[in-house]
């Protein structure tokens, strides 16, 4: 059997890359004001959150035991960040605001810690 590890490391690489440079873009484009607001956190939460999913992805094409991230999770912090972007035209008040994007990100942080424990605990029990 042949072994994919070059291969595998490749494409982790390569991917790293390129969700560093999508987070390099979105620094360079957006002005100092912009950072102070919450939804800034919520882009930059989320770009980590679609990583994390990434690799979950590419590490999944080769397990027989697939891990999953949890769906209802990731589907809360996206109700949180479409709330907090329209919350103006909600009528939500700032705090309210920005609690909801404190809530995406919260959602976000915890469903990649639980698929990032998964791979830890894969890799702890094939050694």
């Amino acid at each position: 059997m042949p072994d994919t590890q070059p291969h595998r490391r490749r494409v982790t690489v390569i991917g790293s890359g390129l969700l560093c440079g999508i987070l390099a873009l979105v620094v360079i484009f957006t002005n100092r004001e912009a950072f102070f607001s919450p939804l800034a956190v919520v882009v930059v939460a989320a770009i980590g959150a679609v990583a994390v999913l990434l690799q979950l992805r590419l590490r999944n094409r080769e397990q027989t035991n697939p891990l999953h991230a949890p769906a209802w999770l990731n589907i809360l912090g996206i109700l949180f960040a479409l709330i907090a972007l329209f919350g103006d035209r909600l009528h939500l008040g700032t705090k309210a605001e920005q609690l909801l994007a404190l809530g995406a990100v919260g959602s976000f942080a915890i469903s990649s810690l639980i698929v990032l424990h998964g791979f830890r605990k894969d890799r702890l029990a094939s050694k």
